[in-house]
């Protein structure tokens, strides 16, 4: 028996000893033996590490030596040992102090040591935390920070969903952008956002299914505020998932993004713009390239019709004169609608009473719609009046009126309407109808020049390109508004007139044979002018140049100068007549192009003549400047053969207007 005893001591010893030796080399950790009463009986190399106490100078002395000076004011070492006997183990976290006097904080663990039931001391095992516990701070730091970031951001809705779509949280930029505070939207179903129509489509579930499956999703849509508005946002939606990659929920980010996409579109319609006005450009060289000498080949034609006209008696003979003559209308119509949409063509505006030119064209309007489709004229009271090349006007409104026609070939209403917009300045002629309307894909190129979706040989596709360039070289602009099976709206917006019109000369005294200088470079186009000038009554002088013209004048002898504006040579046909007001400022000029870039500086200053031009224009221009009554018109008689060429009878206003008539319905 004594035997075992003593191996049992030994082997007791032994395991001690085993056990001092893994202790007494621990460097991590502080362990040390505590008496009964708390003093220090054993004092291992962590514990010196740790606290900075070597085992001679702290062996004897209380372990309360470790706490800060407040703990052990308030009796924190005794309760430690206190519980540490009632519950067999203490574990707690705190500050305690190094001999140095610095803090460490220290994660600290106490057991009773009993032998025979009899506490014999305290195992304590000491850890410095301080490392991880500011790690810890710094954590939990950066996680308000964030968590204070997210939810103060206001330019973004940024929240979280279940896996199943619910909100789950709610920031400020959620409340500023959807409205909802966060009692009202968390637990709620983000579906909501989304518009009636997508709701229905199944597009939130989609987007989070996208999500889920591709591991990222973002689009650009509109979304609906909690007061029913909407607003276009730019989503992004992000799958999070667990350390296992199980799906927890989703991570959501909305940006109202409305003003961008404002600000883009207008940066489109500025590029739209810019495109046009390019296109118009170029499409301006191009026809102000030709222009010129196509009108004059008009002229040439037009010309010498009247002088085959009264030699052609036979009833074919005339009808083939006839012919020639619509079609150099047609041509003369083509070259000016292309002018006036280039914005190229030399005008002669006047302040017009707008209703007094719509009454003045409502027979013609009406003659143009036909039996099926109903004129309305709708003039509000007092309309104001515009600063307008008459002519291009009514050809502006005949070729809308004409298009609702169009539109209408099964019967409507086409309505011609007029009113004021004071806060703007301006006069909006419109010509409504109740056809069929539009598509948008149409909608876009109805203005361009060529194009028309009416069957070939039915239209040009000029008409709608000549109220564009008509109204946007009057200083305003043209808009249209269509509704698919409801009809169309088209606008002319014309800026508020000021100007007053041209005097013209009425005052000079009326000569019976006045004699013309006409300024002509082309010997055809010459020839042509003399013979309408002759049948006019007057006495004809040619001139190829501005110098020959110089001379004549300087000769005396005329009494009007005819001239047209391109020539060869330093001295155009504008520079021509500035020179001849310098010197004779009492001598009438009338100026003719079929187009030049310098027509378009003339503006009040001299009367221009268009070519090709027909007699009884010629006529009118002359008699304003001089009193001057044509011969044809004074004796009583027709300078043409009686019949469907007589465009110089008495009553040649009413000829003119109903030639012009015919000649833009037409068109």
């Amino acid at each position: 028996m004594v035997k075992r005893s003593e191996q049992r001591e030994r082997g007791n010893s032994e395991s001690e000893r085993r056990f001092q030796r893994v202790a007494g080399g621990a460097v991590d950790y502080a362990i040390c033996m505590l008496a009964a009463d708390g003093r220090v009986i054993n004092w291992n190399k962590g514990a010196e590490r740790t606290t900075g106490h070597n085992a001679r100078a702290i062996l004897g002395k209380h372990f309360s030596e470790f706490y800060l000076p407040e703990d052990r004011a308030s009796g924190l070492p005794a309760k430690a040992l206190r519980i540490a006997r009632k519950e067999k183990h203490f574990l707690t976290e705190g500050w305690r102090l190094r001999k140095d006097g610095s803090k460490f904080y220290a994660s600290v663990v106490i057991d009773p040591i009993y032998e025979t039931r009899k506490l014999v001391g305290y195992a304590m095992v000491i850890r410095d935390m301080t490392e991880r516990r500011q790690a810890r701070a710094d954590l939990e730091a950066s996680e308000n920070q964030f968590r204070l970031l997210v939810s103060n951001v206001t330019d973004y809705a940024l929240y979280m969903l279940t896996p199943a779509g619910i909100v789950a949280n709610w920031n400020a930029g959620g409340q500023r952008i959807n409205g909802y505070a966060p009692d009202e939207i968390i637990g709620q179903s983000f579906s909501r956002f989304y518009t009636p129509a997508d709701q229905a489509a199944g597009k939130p579930a989609r987007a989070l299914k996208i999500a889920e499956e591709t591991g990222h999703y973002e689009e650009d849509g509109w979304r609906v505020r909690k007061d029913g508005s909407f607003f276009w946002a730019s989503v992004v939606i992000d799958p999070i998932r667990d350390a296992e990659g199980t799906l927890v929920g989703f991570a959501k980010i909305t940006r109202d993004i409305s003003e961008r996409r404002e600000a883009q579109q207008k940066l489109e319609q500025v590029q739209r713009q810019l495109a046009e006005t390019l296109k118009m450009d170029a499409l301006g060289q191009l026809t102000g390239g030709v222009a010129h000498d196509f009108n004059n080949l008009l002229m040439i034609i037009s010309g010498n019709l009247h002088r085959i006209k009264r030699e052609v008696t036979s009833e074919r003979g005339r009808a083939a004169l006839g012919a020639i003559e619509t079609a150099t209308e047609r041509a003369a119509s083509l070259t000016s609608q292309l002018l006036t949409f280039a914005r190229r063509q030399s005008v002669n505006p006047q302040t017009i009473n707008v209703a007094d030119r719509i009454a003045s064209v409502r027979e013609v309007l009406g003659s143009a719609l036909g039996s099926l489709v109903r004129l309305n004229i709708e003039i509000q009271p007092e309309v104001w009046p515009v600063f307008v090349d008459p002519t291009d006007f009514e050809t502006a409104l005949i070729n809308l009126v004409v298009n609702a026609r169009d539109a209408t070939a099964d019967g409507g209403t086409v309505t011609v309407s007029a009113r004021n917009v004071p806060e703007a300045d301006h006069v909006v002629v419109s010509v409504a109808d109740t056809g069929e309307g539009i598509p948008d894909d149409v909608l876009s190129k109805v203005f361009d020049p060529f194009f028309t979706t009416k069957p070939i040989g039915r239209g040009t596709g000029l008409g709608l390109s000549q109220v564009h360039g008509f109204a946007h070289q009057a200083g305003g602009r043209v808009e249209i508004a269509s509704t698919l099976g409801k009809g169309t709206t088209v606008s002319i917006v014309l800026p508020r007139g000021t100007a007053a019109p041209h005097p013209g000369n009425p005052d000079r005294t009326a000569q019976r044979s006045a004699t013309v200088l006409l300024i002509e470079d082309n010997p055809a186009v010459a020839d042509a002018s003399t013979g309408l000038l002759e049948q006019l009554g007057y006495t004809v002088n040619w001139a190829s140049n501005a110098e020959h013209a110089l001379r004549a004048i300087e000769a005396n002898g005329v009494d009007v100068v005819f001239s047209d504006i391109v020539m060869p040579g330093k001295m155009d046909g504008l520079k021509l007549a500035r020179t001849i007001r310098e010197r004779k400022p009492e001598l009438p000029i009338l100026l003719t192009t079929g187009y030049s870039d310098s027509a378009r500086d003339v503006k009040s200053d001299f009367p221009v003549l268009r070519k090709p031009y027909h007699i009884h224009d010629l006529s009118r221009e002359l008699s304003k400047l001089t009193g001057h009554q044509a011969a044809a018109e004074a004796d009583g008689r027709s300078a043409a053969p009686s019949g469907e060429f007589d465009t110089s009878s008495t009553d040649e206003k009413k000829v003119q207007e109903n030639s012009k008539a015919r000649a833009k319905v037409r068109s």
